[in-house]
């Protein structure tokens, strides 16, 4: 199917619908921003202090992500094109960061090293925590893209390392800025890691103006201004993909390259992944650990871990299955039925990716008291506020496997007299099932960390294992924050499962 093909209205309509519910906060935004008057959003943008704080968060950001993507890759062809085994222990070693939110790890890194603070604390934990988003869908790339390039570019006295720099990272680029772009947006509207280190970038700020009340349409302006950098980001990365995509990929069949090199290349290999697991999973676990043991005669109260396990995993598991369903339309039209429709419809979610969680849930606290007033502090609006946040991480892996999946047996089904709709359900839904499944994996697991919207929506007596950790973590009482730590990093085995499960034919050997 082609950018020219008519997209279905079954398409088309859900994914309008994705779209509208995207912008609610940004609605809210500028509603909120310009009470004072337009002038005064002139005012607040031009100050000084706002210049700082734009400087502030673009240095994270692209620090960042520039470490994310470069240890993500590296991960990524550990997993799919090294020799190194077991691969799919390594797949989850390499995930468990995924389940760790940034507040918890910054604790974790401050309770070790008292001292760290600041842009390099926020720049250790946020790369930690952020690199998977480059990795997984790297690993879908490699795990179906032409292995034969590879080969013949070996048999033509290539070194491994010109064939991956040259051949490898060429066929995974769109994954790649895929990623990126997802990284960049996660370190701009990051609350948790910036606060424990003490580094003031705009969410802090925006946090705090909107915790305090006493400034709202300040905290508003100052987030038109993470807007407009996301909006940036989205048409830069749109421009790259579109220049991208025209790497020859293999059939779809998961046919791993497994490059073979020396001893001294293995050790180093080896080396370079046992760091990664260790300080990006393994300080969190080992200090959660150490908390849960730090106090002996603290009584673990099993009974409120257990029913915090279970009210984060059914709201994770709901939570997946909504962020699916809504981002399947609009990855099929991305990746399908590119132009520009589609591209403004897959825009919108990522631009409302920029915003901080604070923004998210209190535009859907607005939009329960005025319009679903019915519906407020119960369990839908929580359910809808975590889809807004997480819809761009589910179009994003969601697009990747679909348009890295070959096209041949479409146009195959269509010239049979099959219809577009019943083209994509039978072929390539499909094809493109492993991103899926990895898309509701990853959704899953950030609903479990998730902490404002839970704070402000969840309903009343309800505890998740992200509300009880920030409540016990913000008295520094961490012999109660271990146990549920431990539980949420336990929790992460279910999801980080599913994805190794997507990735089991191209890791499996």
């Amino acid at each position: 199917m082609s950018s020219r093909t008519r997209a279905p209205f079954a398409l088309v309509a859900p994914a309008l619908v994705a779209s509208v519910l995207s912008l609610v906060p940004v609605w809210y935004l500028f509603q909120t921003a310009f009470t004072s008057g337009f002038a005064a959003v002139v005012d607040e943008l031009f100050q000084s202090r706002t210049l700082q704080l734009v400087l502030r968060s673009l240095l994270l950001m692209v620090t960042v992500t520039s470490a994310s993507v470069v240890i993500g890759v590296f991960a990524a062809w550990v997993v799919a094109r090294s020799p190194l085994r077991p691969r799919l222990l390594l797949i989850i070693a390499f995930s468990l960061s995924l389940a760790i939110p940034s507040y918890l790890a910054a604790f974790a890194w401050v309770s070790w090293i008292p001292g760290i603070s600041g842009f390099l604390g926020a720049f250790i934990v946020l790369t930690f925590v952020c690199y998977p988003f480059v990795m997984l869908p790297v690993i879908a790339s490699m795990d179906i893209s032409d292995p034969m390039s590879e080969k013949v570019a070996l048999s033509l006295g290539r070194t491994p390392f010109g064939v991956f720099r040259t051949v490898t990272l060429g066929q995974s680029r769109p994954a790649i800025t895929g990623g990126a772009l997802l990284v960049a947006l996660y370190v701009l509207s990051d609350f948790g890691a910036v606060a424990a280190m003490r580094y003031e970038v705009f969410t802090w700020v925006i946090y705090g103006a909107y915790r305090a009340g006493f400034n709202p349409s300040r905290a508003a302006i100052l987030s038109t201004v993470l807007l407009m950098a996301a909006l940036v980001l989205t048409l830069i990365e749109a421009r790259v993909r579109s220049t991208r995509d025209t790497f020859r990929l293999g059939s779809g069949v998961r046919r791993a390259t497994n490059i073979q090199f020396g001893i001294p290349a293995r050790i180093a290999t080896i080396t370079g992944a046992v760091l990664l697991v260790a300080l990006g999973a393994g300080v969190p676990i080992w200090r959660a650990i150490y908390w849960t043991g730090f106090d002996s005669s603290n009584q673990v109260q099993w009974d409120v871990v257990i029913s915090s396990i279970a009210t984060s995993f059914g709201i994770g598991i709901v939570t997946s299955v909504v962020t699916a369903l809504v981002a399947l339309p609009i990855a099929l039209l991305s990746a399908r039925y590119r132009g520009r429709a589609s591209q403004i419809l897959e825009g919108s979610t990522y631009v409302a990716h920029a915003l901080p969680g604070i923004v998210i849930a209190i535009s859907i606290v607005y939009l329960g008291i005025r319009t679903l007033r019915p519906l407020y502090q119960e369990m839908p609006l929580l359910i809808l506020a975590q889809v807004l946040i997480f819809l761009p991480l589910a179009v994003a892996s969601m697009r990747s496997a679909i348009a890295m999946s070959t096209q041949s047996l479409e146009h195959v089904a269509r010239s049979l007299g099959a219809g577009s709709m019943m083209t994509l359900l039978r072929v390539t839904i499909p094809l493109a099932l492993p991103g899926i499944m990895a898309a509701g994996a990853l959704s899953m697991l950030s609903s479990v960390k998730e902490l404002p919207a839970t704070l402000l929506l969840r309903p009343t007596g309800t505890e998740t294992l992200a509300t009880q950790i920030w409540k016990f973590s913000s008295v520094s009482d961490y012999a109660s924050v271990g146990p549920f730590a431990l539980a949420m990093i336990l929790l992460a085995v279910v999801p980080v499962a599913v994805l190794t499960a997507t990735t089991r034919h191209g890791v499996a050997r």
